[in-house]
């Protein structure tokens, strides 16, 4: 990993760009953290009040009407980018363009050459930029690895994941100029829940999508061949809510992962689908503060990348998220 000059923080100063309602999972996440450790400093928004109004309500020092005045401020350690998908790109790339690291809610980017121009520039400035992919940095990732390892389910030979949330009536999730549909922002979990416990030594991708009347992908499926035989087989919608599971078979049993999305318990089944363990995730605030905690873990250590996500594995995602729309004729109309 390329590294540059390390650095150490009292206090690392998050600003958060962007006031909607992602922007209050991160707030409640770093308002939950020792301030010690880091802490909720600064808050943009395109209209000013509404900045105010949010930083008031989560205790935040400094509220900003616009981005720019925001990343002007020499305060700010490091940026997390919380506005819809189609502004990441411009958003991140501003933040770069200011000096700022920049931690990108998912999906990083629309398309790969996006991704990897702000890679790039990242690289140029001797910044870290790191995506919000959530579950790529929580306790539960490791406990998984671990227990597969441990060949307690015997050889596996597949997984499948789901995840589904009734977004039909978010106006952005039907649009296509807004880089809408069930993919980008459901269907990139179950594609990282199968890339976590994979690789990424993918053969074939077969997958077939349900559309909208506006030409997003409503509902899909997509199932990824290994090379070493191994299949994944993963679902996503945005018409309805699924029971969000993951399931890793064995010749001795399976691994239920409840929720991944923001996985709640590991479970152990025998071949005979007898539960023999169950495993809790460690308590956490809500999640957010494990990518915070990377974030500036690698910062401090000169890293301009975060090992738990590093840039070849988001751009392996976009890349992928790109083939399958190609595939469905899912086109955004600024490509």
């Amino acid at each position: 990993m390329v590294k540059t000059k390390t650095r150490r923080y009292a206090t690392m100063k998050v600003a958060i760009l962007g006031a909607g309602n992602i922007a209050t999972s991160m707030a409640t996440a770093l308002g939950g953290l020792d301030r010690s450790v880091a802490e909720a400093y600064a808050i943009a928004a395109r209209d000013y009040e509404r900045a105010k109004e949010f930083a008031e309500k989560w205790g935040i020092s400094r509220a900003y009407g616009s981005y720019e005045e925001m990343l002007s401020d020499p305060e700010v350690d490091l940026v997390y980018v919380a506005t819809p998908h189609v502004f990441h790109y411009e958003h991140s790339k501003m933040c770069l363009e200011h000096g700022k690291p920049v931690l990108c809610e998912k999906p990083f980017t629309v398309t790969s050459a996006q991704a990897e121009e702000l890679f790039a520039l990242a690289e140029a400035k001797k910044l870290l930029i790191a995506e919000a992919m959530w579950t790529r940095y929580m306790p539960s990732r490791k406990m998984i690895q671990d227990l597969m390892e441990s060949k307690v389910i015997g050889e596996i030979t597949s997984l499948s994941g789901n995840l589904g949330y009734e977004h039909i009536n978010i106006d952005r999730m039907r649009r296509l100029e807004m880089a809408g549909g069930a993919l980008m922002d459901l269907g990139v979990y179950p594609i990282n829940f199968a890339l976590m416990c994979f690789g990424d030594k993918i053969k074939e991708v077969q997958s077939t999508c349900v559309k909208l009347e506006t030409g997003v992908d409503a509902q899909e499926s997509m199932t990824f061949i290994y090379e070493d035989g191994k299949m994944a087989v993963l679902y996503a919608s945005m018409l309805v809510h699924s029971n969000r599971l993951g399931e890793i078979n064995g010749t001795k049993g399976c691994i239920e992962v409840q929720n991944i999305n923001n996985c709640e318990e590991i479970r152990v089944l025998d071949e005979k689908r007898q539960l023999v363990a169950r495993y809790p995730v460690p308590e956490q605030i809500n999640g957010y503060e494990y990518e915070v905690l990377a974030c500036k873990k690698a910062i401090e250590e000169g890293l301009l990348e975060c090992p738990e996500m590093p840039h070849e594995e988001i751009l392996k995602v976009v890349k992928i998220t790109e083939y399958l729309r190609k595939e469905w004729g899912v086109i955004y109309p600024f490509e």
